[in-house]
């Protein structure tokens, strides 16, 4: 049960960043003039960055359950706690504060003129980070669907 709701989550999860940076962001740029459109555009993915640390925890939550319920099934195998879809979601996480917590006051700063680094380049940046966390979690729902063979 706890295996279908991680896949779940994860899968809601990559479903809200795909949408954001494929079509509603995109979308808030084709019909809306510049500014209007950065500003809707910024709300959204303040919502996105929240969102995504409440699936984080919850996910952090469950593969970590996950893994100590099979570390127990077999304590002479010495399984790890430590999961690499712990991982895959510890990477998006960080992708999330880094990008979003981090970047997106220097963000506002470099479009007031402030700060050592262009707007451009930290925009570039974010959307790497964006980008990459959709990656990650494109893996870890993939792998969240992936047959389990029992120990």
């Amino acid at each position: 049960m706890l295996g279908r709701l991680a896949a779940l989550l994860a899968s809601l999860w990559l479903g809200l960043v795909l949408t954001l940076g494929a079509v509603a962001a995109p979308a808030a740029f084709a019909v809306l003039e510049r500014s209007l459109a950065g500003r809707v555009a910024g709300q959204c993915f303040r919502i996105e960055a929240q969102l995504s640390l409440g699936l984080a925890l919850l996910l952090l939550l469950i593969h970590r359950r996950l893994a100590c319920d099979r570390a127990a099934k077999a304590p002479e195998a010495q399984v790890s706690v430590m999961s690499a879809e712990i991982l895959l979601v510890l990477g998006a996480l960080f992708c999330t504060v880094l990008g979003y917590f981090a970047l997106q006051p220097a963000m506002e700063a470099a479009r007031a003129g402030q700060g050592a680094w262009s707007f451009g380049a930290i925009h570039g940046a974010s959307s790497a980070l964006f980008a990459l966390k959709g990656v990650l979690l494109l893996v870890l729902a993939w792998r969240a669907t992936a047959p389990r063979v029992p120990l």
